[in-house]
């Protein structure tokens, strides 16, 4: 706070500046402007972004809440039936629309209302999954390696939905007659800039011939849609069990972290 020559205060910028003789500083020039109105546009200006947060924040919470309570409505609608295909039909619903609505909650809880922190989502999306598939639960394991990555909210969400539908499929098929395995998805960032996603498993792998582009497979159709939206290309490779792979760019909002990974060798965040 500056004081004027009536003792009254306001919000001043100091300026200083130095007088120089024969290089020598003689002196010192100071300078104060009075700055409130300046201050006060900011303030308005901060205060006017404090209630755009908490707004985007309460569309994410509802937007979660909604999908939640979607999810549930299905849940009962399922209780009208004893036919076991459709009660999958219903579980597999449901678990797309958990992996949106896990979006929604953790831009919600995240500082950064724009983007999120897609390898803490992997986590919680593939244990989610793992805690749906019971009677998997000790004799399958799931592996994730993931590169500290944040994604807008326009990239994660189909990339959650392919991640849910790979992983999910390796789970109720790539280990039949209680066979036991391990399926390992990793997600990982290159120099050129693009971000592949891998979901691999040691199955008993696809038919022979097997075009994802032409399947009745529901969930595939969803990949392949979904890695269209993406502009990604999908590769499948069966030796040993099923690897999938998508790549994609990087979204530019991304690229930042992704020079910092190739620079640092930073390497995969998790396993379990």
């Amino acid at each position: 706070m500056a004081r004027r020559s009536d003792g009254s205060t306001f919000d001043g910028g100091v300026a200083l500046a130095s007088v120089f003789e024969d290089n020598e500083v003689t002196g010192m020039v100071c300078i104060i402007r009075d700055i409130t109105e300046q201050v006060q546009v900011e303030e308005q200006i901060k205060s006017s972004l404090r209630e755009k947060e908490v707004l985007l924040q309460e569309i994410h919470h509802r937007v979660k809440n909604n999908l939640q309570i979607i999810s549930s409505l299905i849940a009962l609608q399922a209780g009208y039936t004893n036919d076991e295909q459709v009660h999958q039909m219903f579980r597999e619903s449901q678990s797309r629309i958990r992996s949106m609505a896990l979006i929604h909650e953790q831009l919600y809880r995240s500082h950064d209302l724009a983007r999120i922190d897609f390898s803490r989502y992997i986590d919680e999306l593939t244990s989610n999954l793992m805690h749906s598939y019971q009677k998997t639960i000790g004799r399958i394991r799931l592996q994730v390696h993931s590169d500290p990555i944040y994604l807008d909210i326009d990239t994660a969400i189909p990339c959650g939905l392919i991640i849910n539908e790979l992983v999910s499929n390796a789970l109720k098929h790539a280990f039949p007659n209680g066979r036991e395995g391990i399926i390992t998805l990793e997600f990982h960032s290159s120099v050129d800039q693009t971000l592949s996603l891998i979901v691999r498993d040691n199955g008993v792998g696809f038919p022979d011939g097997l075009n994802v582009y032409k399947t009745e497979s529901l969930g595939l159709q969803l990949v392949t849609s979904l890695t269209a939206q993406l502009n990604a290309t999908i590769g499948l490779q069966q030796a040993g069990g099923t690897i999938f792979e998508i790549r994609f760019a990087a979204p530019e909002e991304s690229k930042n972290e992704i020079r910092k990974i190739v620079r640092t060798g930073t390497g995969p965040l998790a396993e379990k």
